[in-house]
């Protein structure tokens, strides 16, 4: 069976962009459907825990916040959407507090509790205890449900953008729609739209050891629709993810350093001094190369995190979440250091957009972690990544007020059906091991620490992958787990080639064969039509 059906805005993405673009879509009188891969409460946005930047303090100012992005994104800034991004932290914090989320505060309620994280020179971070995701989340998701004007499409899976082009019609090249699985009734869908927008978050899911299983979807799928990607290189990784042999990797706040906990060598030295002045409040790049090099040099598999010179009832009421994931695991963060390793966490690169969040193909938007806007450069700075979800969420959903007309309150007659989809119900009991093998080679070889011979290396061993998928690919029939698959290769492929154009190291990106920044920083915008021209020009 195959549905059709047609929608003014379709949003993918559950997660704090797509939801919040959602509402304010809706509440501008619009009517967006959200589509998600799974339930709301499995997304990255729900299990941020450090919280939101903005300049609310005192002691702080926008010209504070705009420098130390800066400066943390090492000269591939745009200064421009810097200074966007952080103009709209106070207001977004407020909009979220007006729909009902309780960000922790002190002086008896009187003002925001503000925290500090790493690269910060002023405490900025908004936080709800050290369950900031959970907290915003659980109210964006309960007004999102009862909104009477949002249609939440759950469980499904978006095999394709649909542009004017592939299917022939008149015109610039468009996107006109999605053909999705509904995974739970093995249904093929056709949503058509007017607009569409990305909200479909990173692909750190790439890596073995990662804070989240994001596999880069949206980015895959606009780079297929001819969408320029940029900056793939610059992946982030979280210096302080719990290390518990054969679990996954789970993240350990930020904000413990910023209330003063120290890294330490296995035998109890504190090792950050001989690093960065700034010790364990430097960026994370830096965090984690630290982290990297004391493993390498002493021969061990972690170090250590200890904030257990703090008063433990301090302990207790900052970090309740952190504390009782460790106690589950054996650990009690009052008493003793506990292991942490870094972990792949954050995607800086992706979808090219604008200031508005228009990308390369029209009426195709894109909000979060899966957009390249420039706010974030080379390094992403700590508790930007929600700050800049909130903030082109009310951009990109501006942006399509301007141009959407509020529809109708009667149904929309969708178009004729142009293809014909369908399940493919044949045993790919390969894929999963080849995921394992796919994280494996970026992890060994596309990792923190690169070199010209490991990138050369992935190269070829992601191009096997890519020649295994394309042999199983059967272009009529859909099997999300074969999608997925190739989407990850795609990115992986993305994040590799990207690398190695950069003949140099900045901010994320660290290459031994260079090891210095370059004279001229610049983005790596790669153009699928631009790669395949080279390839062809190659053969």
């Amino acid at each position: 069976m195959h549905r059709n059906s047609q929608h003014p805005i379709l949003i993918v993405g559950g997660g704090i962009a797509g939801l919040s673009t959602a509402l304010r879509l809706a509440d501008a009188g619009h009517r967006p459907a959200v589509v998600t891969k799974t339930a709301l409460s499995e997304t990255a946005s729900y299990n941020a825990q450090g919280g939101i930047a903005a300049a609310m303090g005192p002691e702080d100012s926008l010209s504070h916040h705009q420098a130390d992005t800066v400066q943390a994104g090492a000269g591939l800034c745009h200064s421009d959407v810097v200074r966007q991004v952080v103009s709209e932290g106070p207001e977004c914090i407020r909009w979220l507090e007006g729909h009902g989320v309780q960000f922790t505060r002190r002086n008896g309620g009187a003002e925001l509790h503000l925290t500090r994280e790493g690269g910060h020179s002023r405490r900025r971070i908004v936080h709800a205890d050290d369950a900031t995701g959970r907290a915003v989340m659980g109210v964006l998701a309960q007004r999102v449900r009862r909104h009477p004007d949002i249609e939440l499409l759950e469980n499904r899976f978006v095999a394709n953008l649909l542009t004017s082009q592939r299917l022939g019609l008149a015109g610039p090249n468009r996107c006109v729609g999605l053909t999705l699985i509904d995974t739970a009734s093995g249904t093929v869908e056709t949503r058509w739209t007017d607009v569409a927008v990305l909200a479909t978050g990173g692909a750190s899911g790439v890596y073995r050891h990662a804070t989240n299983g994001s596999t880069g979807d949206g980015i895959a799928m606009a780079w297929r629709a001819g969408c320029r990607i940029s900056n793939m290189e610059f992946v982030q990784f979280h210096p302080s993810c719990l290390h518990v042999p054969g679990s996954r990797a789970i993240l350990i706040t930020e904000a413990l350093r910023g209330e003063g906990a120290r890294l330490l060598l296995p035998d109890g030295t504190r090792f950050m001094a001989r690093h960065d002045e700034r010790l364990e409040l430097a960026p994370r790049d830096v965090v984690s190369r630290a982290i990297v090099h004391e493993m390498s040099a002493e021969g061990c598999d972690h170090v250590l995190l200890d904030i257990s010179h703090k008063p433990a009832a301090e302990i207790r009421r900052r970090f309740p979440n952190i504390l009782a994931t460790c106690r589950a695991f054996g650990f009690d963060l009052t008493a003793e250091p506990i292991p942490v390793v870094p972990a792949a966490h954050y995607t800086c690169g992706g979808v090219v957009t604008d200031a508005g969040g228009g990308t390369d193909l029209q009426n195709l938007y894109a909000a979060g972690e899966v957009s390249c806007t420039g706010l974030h450069g080379a390094n992403r700075l700590a508790s930007n990544s929600l700050l800049e979800a909130l903030a082109f969420a009310k951009s990109v959903s501006a942006r399509i007020g301007e141009h959407v007309r509020r529809p109708e309150r009667g149904r929309q007659r969708p178009p004729a059906w142009v293809g014909s989809f369908e399940i493919d119900r044949r045993d790919h009991a390969w894929a999963p091991a080849c995921t394992a093998e796919l994280r494996r080679i970026m992890w060994e070889h596309v990792g923190i620490v690169r070199t010209r011979e490991s990138l050369a290396e992935a190269a070829v061993l992601l191009g096997d992958l890519q020649r295994r998928i394309d042999d199983a690919r059967d272009n009529r029939r859909l099997h999300p787990d074969l999608l997925e698959l190739e989407n990850m290769v795609a990115v992986s492929r993305l994040i590799a080639e990207s690398a190695a154009r950069r003949h140099e190291s900045r901010g994320l990106h660290y290459n031994t064969d260079y090891p210095r920044p370059g004279p001229l920083p610049r983005d790596s915008a790669l153009s699928l039509a631009r790669v395949r021209a080279q390839q062809a020009a190659s053969r």
